[in-house]
């Protein structure tokens, strides 16, 4: 059982000892991007061991430091310079929950468990298909929609049917020292460091301007395009709002905005990805070209259908049933059953035009 230190995974590994499973429990730690300790992550440690001796568990530190450092946020500070928007959270899940831990130690047991917002289905196939959580707020499984089907094949996900009232309920009557702990809103493993503060230390700041895209005035300054992402709203420091991030120009330093809450320009229909990543398998048959989809752009409790096209190889277009707002490149579009229930996989958002 993974588990950080919050509430949900103390639940998670709760309502498995009820079932009568066995559990050694986990805590990986990353430091600080400076190669020291993290604060946060020792308080994590201490609830982590609080937890474990209420239940009488095993409990482990394992470290992944330097492979998260050299995967993750290596990859999200490419991903950044090119004027992209990353996703760590999603890289964090494949290449070290369920990658590097998997490799070094959950392979040792039958299952490892987590506390992620999700749920698994066996199909009439046979085969075990990633499936949403019932409650639609806290469900996780955009962030999980790059994993392998042996990295699936192996979890456990104890919260998948149960929404997040009755978590704090459990903890708060199990007395669970964590019962009244806030949830954590980092990215993955970085806890309480401010996303902006990393990205200045390693990229540092470059002034350009901000420029409305109709008029082509320039209505203030930015730090560095890579602070910015399309369909951005807070922190640009422009009155006579609300103002949108709309294109920016790499190359030149220039971040467009547009104005107004329903500016056309913040709103796309087609949608073309790349680098398809199918979980359990392709639902599309090999002569078939469309399939009706459920999909999100970001995270959010709210499905968009639409419909997925196939281009060729692992290029496909969405055609969405309505405006979608923000598009970013280089996140990713996660695609769901018409319904919404099985996540099938994910594609990396191109932000090429096509025309369909």
């Amino acid at each position: 059982m993974l588990i950080s230190g919050g509430v949900d995974s103390a639940v998670a590994a709760y309502r498995l000892m009820e079932q009568g499973h066995d559990l050694h429990l986990f805590y990986i730690r990353i430091g600080m991007d400076n190669g020291e300790g993290d604060c946060a992550a020792d308080e994590d440690i201490e609830m982590c061991s609080l937890i474990a001796r209420k239940y009488n568990l095993p409990f482990e530190v394992v470290s992944l430091h330097q492979e998260y450092w050299d995967n993750v946020m290596e990859y999200a500070l490419q991903t950044v310079k090119q004027g992209l928007t990353p996703n760590p959270d999603i890289m964090c899940n494949k290449m070290i929950k369920f990658g590097y831990f998997e490799e070094r130690w959950g392979h040792e047991f039958d299952m490892t468990a987590t506390g992620h917002y999700a749920s698994t289905l066996t199909g009439d196939d046979g085969l075990k298909y990633l499936a949403t959580a019932v409650d639609p707020v806290k469900d996780q499984t955009d962030f999980l929609a790059r994993i392998s089907y042996s990295q699936l094949s192996h979890l456990m996900f104890p919260l998948g049917d149960i929404p997040k009232s009755d978590v704090r309920r459990i903890a708060t009557e199990t007395r669970m020292p964590n019962a009244f702990r806030k949830d954590s809103q980092g990215i993955c493993f970085l806890g309480k460091i401010n996303y902006n503060d990393f990205i200045r230390r390693h990229l540092g700041e470059k002034k350009g301007p901000i420029i409305e895209i109709e008029t082509g005035r320039k209505i203030g300054e930015h730090k560095g395009f890579w602070f910015h992402t399309i369909g951005q709203r807070k922190g640009l420091g422009l009155s006579g709002g609300p103002w949108y991030v709309v294109k920016k120009n790499v190359r030149d330093n220039v971040v467009y905005v547009s104005n107004g809450y329903d500016t056309e320009k913040q709103y796309g229909k087609t949608i073309h990805t790349d680098e398809m990543h199918w979980i359990t398998r392709n639902p599309m048959n090999d002569d078939q070209q469309t399939m009706n989809i459920a999909f999100k752009n970001r995270h959010m409790p709210e499905f968009i259908s639409g419909k997925l096209i196939h281009l060729s190889d692992n290029e496909y277009v969405i055609e969405s049933d309505r405006q979608v707002q923000g598009i970013a490149p280089g996140q990713f579009a996660v695609i769901y059953d018409s319904c919404g229930k099985i996540c099938y996989g994910s594609a990396v958002i191109t932000g090429r035009n096509v025309v369909i």
